[in-house]
């Protein structure tokens, strides 16, 4: 049983480069420095889905090859996680079909308050609006074969991290994280891949640090783990020529198979 994971987008919410940014990794010819808004593509068999779509998200689907979205999975409501959900309705196009999209109740409230024109019916006057079932995340759901588990997780308020489950293969995705509970480190211990917010190496009040994120890695143990949420201050070069070997930077559209 095999997932594959597309890294659409790992940076931050002010994107890399930066507006108005001279430094050396905003102005780095690396390709890997080059970090869209945060968003993760996963296909599985049949399955595909998307975790958040960030402003850049129609031109992540356009750089990456993104045909096809059966739902989409939001972790909050923060503007750099759901500001591109209004290009979900290509995707009902080219499928013919409503989409659901699942969150908790604060996080459907917010993205149902910001889209407030979205519902799951065409609109009579022929407008070219998405056309969604929204789903509140209670437990444990289904997105084709692939099972999903929200976690908590704090992030200035509660943020939903996942556990995406096929068969024996595990992946636990927290984009965004100042403070995860025990517990929550308990269900992702041992997975085959952990991706894990690492906004740079100085603290932040709502983000951990690379420093806080590796600590956090070695008491979860994943086979594989994948910094993301990335600013300007970190080079992707110079960082990863420092982790563990087990422990990689993400950069946009890397593609990662878990079997």
């Amino acid at each position: 049983m095999v997932m594959e994971l597309t890294f659409l987008g790992t940076g931050t919410s002010v994107g890399v480069p930066m507006i108005g940014c001279r430094c050396a990794v905003c102005t780095s010819r690396d390709p890997r420095n080059v970090r869209r808004r945060t968003s993760l593509y996963v296909t599985a068999g049949r399955t595909a889905f998307v975790i958040d779509t960030p402003p850049d998200f129609r031109q992540q689907a356009l750089d990456f090859g993104v045909a096809r979205v059966d739902a989409v999975v939001f972790t909050h409501a923060h503007a750099d996680h759901i500001f591109g959900f209004d290009d979900i309705r290509r995707f009902n196009t080219l499928q013919g079909c409503v989409i659901p999209a699942y969150g908790d109740a604060e996080t459907l409230a917010d993205v149902r308050r910001v889209f407030h024109y979205i519902g799951n019916r065409p609109c009579p006057k022929g407008l070219y609006r998405p056309l969604v079932d929204f789903i509140e995340v209670e437990g444990a759901f289904e997105v084709g074969d692939v099972r999903l588990e929200p976690l908590d997780v704090r992030h200035g308020r509660r943020m939903t991290g996942y556990l995406l489950e096929r068969g024996g293969v595990r992946v636990g995705y927290v984009p965004d994280c100042h403070v995860m509970p025990d517990a929550t480190v308990e269900r992702l211990r041992g997975v085959d891949v952990m991706i894990l917010d690492a906004l740079r190496e100085r603290p932040h009040p709502s983000h951990i640090s690379v420093g806080e994120s590796l600590a956090l890695l070695a008491r979860i143990g994943a086979r594989r783990s994948y910094l993301i949420h990335l600013c300007h201050e970190v080079d992707h070069a110079e960082l990863e020529a420092r982790l563990p070997p087990e422990v990689r930077l993400s950069y946009d559209g890397l593609r990662v198979d878990v079997a």
